[in-house]
């Protein structure tokens, strides 16, 4: 099994300690790079498909590293949506 796989199996068995890094970790093995607006953005950023321009606009978790249910729910949709246009 794949790091990719791994990963994203864990994000859907919608654990409660997910993290930002592991969101970033996926999002990049799925072609998703991250945008943010420079130092304006302040937490705010964006993961946007390289190839079909889906977007994913979340907020960096702080002061801990883990991601909320709903942003969890975001991406799955996002990730499904994909897997769908393929």
């Amino acid at each position: 099994m794949s790091k990719k796989e791994k990963i994203l199996n864990r994000l859907k068995s919608n654990p409660r300690d997910f993290s930002y890094q592991e969101a970033k970790t996926l999002l990049g093995l799925l072609g998703f790079y991250e945008f943010n607006k420079g130092r304006t953005s302040g937490s705010r950023v964006s993961f946007v498909h390289s190839d079909n321009k889906l977007e994913i606009k979340l907020h960096k978790p702080h002061p801990s590293n883990i991601l909320k249910p709903y942003q969890i729910e975001s991406i799955l949709e996002v990730i499904k949506r994909l897997e769908e246009m393929k």
